[in-house]
């Protein structure tokens, strides 16, 4: 077909018969030509919209995960170059609590800190009125133990008596102390809990445990 007859064609053509589907069959094959053409870079145009619009989304997940992971990298790198560093840490850590551990006296050590408390409570000029144990009170990782402490002397003594208390090897701690005239004896009475610690053996947190 020449064209000059493809043009007379589509100058003879009634462009609003387009909208008439169901006549297409009597269109000019070069209209026919056209529209399929036309359709076709349509959804060449679409896909390949559509699809970049994926490969731009999964590209932004892909470029969210490498900086999460260069993150991580950075931070095991700074680990592994500082990791003779926190082994020394961690051995100075575990002799600091071991030592720590040592100050707690064990169950049966608990009666001889307290005669340690009554020895300085009587080389510091003290009177015992009343020292006894409370119930034991149970914490996640050691047991404290109040003791009720009760004295006569005068403040001079008192200070000594607390400064000796803080002087024991055993960790034991003054709290709640209240001190009163007592007026028959011309001194003072104070009254004050000591409390000690000591570590759970491995038989009570595994009761303590669910």
């Amino acid at each position: 077909m020449a064209l000059s007859d493809l043009k007379k064609e589509l100058q003879s053509f009634d462009w609003n018969n387009l909208s008439d589907i169901e006549s297409i069959g009597i269109w000019p094959g070069v209209v026919k030509i056209i529209i399929a053409v036309t359709l076709f870079v349509l959804c060449l145009a679409a896909g390949f919209w559509f699809d970049i619009r994926n490969l731009q989304a999964e590209l932004s997940r892909w470029e969210a995960e490498e900086s999460t992971l260069r993150v991580e990298f950075e931070q095991k790198a700074v680990m592994a170059s500082n990791l003779e560093e926190y082994k020394e840490q961690t051995v100075a850590m575990e002799e600091a609590f071991s030592e720590l551990l040592r100050q707690l006296p064990s169950q049966t050590e608990v009666p001889d800190l307290v005669d340690d408390i009554t020895e300085t409570g009587l080389g510091s000029s003290l009177t015992f009125s009343r020292i006894e144990l409370d119930s034991e009170v149970a914490q996640e990782f050691y047991i404290e133990q109040p003791i009720q402490v009760e004295v006569l002397g005068n403040y001079h003594d008192f200070g000594t008596f607390v400064s000796g208390v803080a002087s024991l090897p055993r960790i034991v701690t003054l709290h709640d102390f209240s001190i009163i005239p007592v007026n028959n004896r011309n001194a003072l009475q104070m009254t004050i809990t000591a409390r000690t610690y000591r570590y759970r053996t491995e038989g009570e947190l595994n009761a303590a445990t669910p």
